[in-house]
């Protein structure tokens, strides 16, 4: 399980497109808005999420086993007893990085998709760790909890 600030920094260095399942087209979602967040940083992002054809302007996929392209990373807004199934889904698809959000809390999925060699971020923001990681937060006079002079460069260009 990735907790650390260093494992954190790189599984979002090393990321490039996001399969966001349980993605909203409703703008006022936490889905969307750490969505779009991350899609304005340069990040593709692929909803999931059976409700829609289009979300973010991009074609919106019923689930994880229907992608027609390869992710990297699989960041969940569903509920914790939704997780094993996305687990299973995730380690079929060969994502590098399954990331359950903050509340998302499902231990034996997050074991289990380890132990298929799956790195697991679980009970955080991919949008707040990004903008705690890369500058985002400190502009507003948030504490990130990394202590350095200097600002750390964010992700290459994708």
């Amino acid at each position: 399980m990735i907790d650390d600030i260093a494992g954190l920094r790189r599984v979002l260095q090393q990321t490039r497109s996001i399969a966001v399942v349980g993605l909203s087209a409703n703008w006022h979602r936490p889905s969307f808005f750490a969505a779009k967040y991350m899609q304005d940083r340069g990040y593709t992002i692929i909803p999931v999420n059976p409700a829609y054809t289009e979300v973010l302007g991009q074609k919106c996929y019923p689930s994880l086993r229907e992608l027609p392209m390869k992710v990297d990373m699989v960041d969940v807004f569903r509920k914790p007893e939704e997780v094993p199934a996305i687990a299973d889904d995730a380690i079929a698809i060969g994502a590098r990085t399954l990331w359950l959000q903050l509340g998302v809390i499902a231990p034996e999925a997050a074991a289990r998709a380890e132990a298929a060699g799956l790195e697991v971020v679980m009970d955080r923001c991919v949008k707040i760790e990004y903008a705690r990681l890369f500058g985002g937060l400190n502009l507003v006079g948030v504490n990130t909890g990394v202590i350095s002079a200097r600002r750390p460069a964010p992700p290459a260009a994708r």
